[in-house]
């Protein structure tokens, strides 16, 4: 079996880009030229200015800009574009990284298969920005647990907690009763 996703970029409601809007934009980015773009991802010259259309008008703004004439000809994306693609991507990544991610759909099914499950007492809790650090005392001994501080302010993991230390492989997962 296999998992997939799809990602797009709303505003207000209104659907931005999705997988093919994202592709145009990027070839245009790339070929500096529609016809030439058009021709990489294989769609129409009228279909491909109709998505435009779709997505300016979504987003109430400019996406592409066409100079005409001289050395500088060409079609090129805005900042707005710009800064919507790399969104897009970000957004993409981090959703193909979690439905890929083992330990993600342990958690959701809310079926642990590491075998080692420990009972122990949070005993100090390091806040990051981004990631954060549990300490956890297993008699005789305190294991640390390197996590992300999004996880960590999920489970609501404090000072005190009863939790069970998860350690699979290298890591050392958190579950909390």
């Amino acid at each position: 079996m296999e998992v997939r996703t799809k990602v797009w970029l709303t505003e207000n409601g209104k659907s931005l880009i999705g997988k093919g809007k994202a592709s145009l934009l990027k070839a245009i980015d790339e070929e500096k030229s529609l016809n030439r773009a058009c021709k990489k991802i294989n769609i129409s010259y009228k279909r491909a200015w109709l998505m435009l259309k779709k997505i300016e008008e979504s987003a109430g703004k400019p996406v592409v800009i066409s100079v005409r004439g001289g050395n500088e000809q060409g079609t090129f994306l805005t900042d707005y574009a710009k800064e919507m693609l790399a969104e897009y991507d970000a957004r993409k990544n981090i959703t193909h990284e979690t439905i890929n991610d083992e330990t993600f759909w342990e958690g959701v099914e809310l079926t642990i298969t590491a075998r080692n499950q420990l009972a122990g007492k949070v005993v100090d809790v390091e806040l990051g920005d981004i990631i954060s650090k549990v300490k956890i005392s297993i008699k005789p001994t305190v294991v640390t647990s390197v996590i992300t501080t999004e996880a960590v302010k999920k489970l609501d993991i404090k000072k005190e907690d009863e939790v069970l230390a998860v350690i699979k492989s290298t890591e050392v997962m958190i579950a909390k009763k």
